[in-house]
């Protein structure tokens, strides 16, 4: 599970940490004075700064450290201050406080893949799965599919995501939305349609890790034959 640091002291950003444990994270709330302090160890894979009251001893614990470690800095701001704002640190991101947090999820999602995930070419590879996001095309072996939006979509997330393991709830929230009503066993259908498709030539992409939910491996296995 990825985790997300809070930075701030103000309590409307520190409750967007359920929510983003809702969509997959890991979202602890720190103080600036802990950040400052050191007192929050850098295992974190992204920040979420409130630059409403960061002091200068954070910034540079931010940059000894955190950045060093390769992780992810999204700056959260005032929408009136957001063309003016200016921060010495490479901030991959920018999301104006206030925002849903459905949204602050996704963008925290693309930072993950435009740093770890997406080649040059706007592809995501798994071993010989390909997924080019420009033109919503999958191929296996070079072999174009055909898939549905969702199935599309739910293997899009899960390569995105490669090695992590997602709950069935987790999956219809961050591919369906926090406002679909249907049940778990959508997730079962869709993974197994999407199974069906790319699962050829003895490769196997989606594991089932029982009693928990889905992931998708790094690198594809070769199922023996038989």
């Amino acid at each position: 599970m990825r985790t997300v640091f809070l930075v701030t002291r103000h309590p409307d950003v520190a409750r967007l940490g359920p929510e983003l444990e809702r969509a997959g994270f890991s979202a602890p709330a720190i103080t600036p004075e802990q950040l400052a302090n050191d007192e929050a160890s850098p295992t974190a894979d992204v920040v979420l700064l409130d630059l409403r009251d960061i002091p200068p001893a954070a910034f540079n614990i931010l940059s000894a450290t955190y950045v060093e470690e390769g992780v992810i800095l999204i700056a959260m701001v005032a929408g009136e201050q957001l063309d003016r704002v200016t921060v010495d640190l490479p901030i991959d991101d920018f999301v104006v406080l206030g925002s849903p947090p459905e949204e602050l999820a996704r963008r925290i999602e693309r930072a993950l893949w435009r740093k770890h995930g997406v080649d040059s070419e706007n592809y995501v590879r798994c071993g010989a799965l390909a997924i080019d996001l420009s033109n919503y095309r999958v191929t296996v072996d070079d072999e174009p599919l055909v898939m549905t939006f969702k199935e599309y979509e739910l293997l899009r997330f899960l390569a995105m995501n490669a090695g992590r393991v997602f709950t069935r709830e987790q999956l219809l929230n961050r591919v369906w939305g926090y406002d679909y009503f249907g049940g778990a066993r959508t997730v079962d259908v869709h993974i197994r349609r999407i199974r069906a498709k790319i699962e050829i030539h003895g490769h196997a992409f989606i594991e089932t890790v029982r009693n928990v939910g889905y992931r998708l491996v790094p690198e594809a296995k070769k199922e023996l034959a038989e």
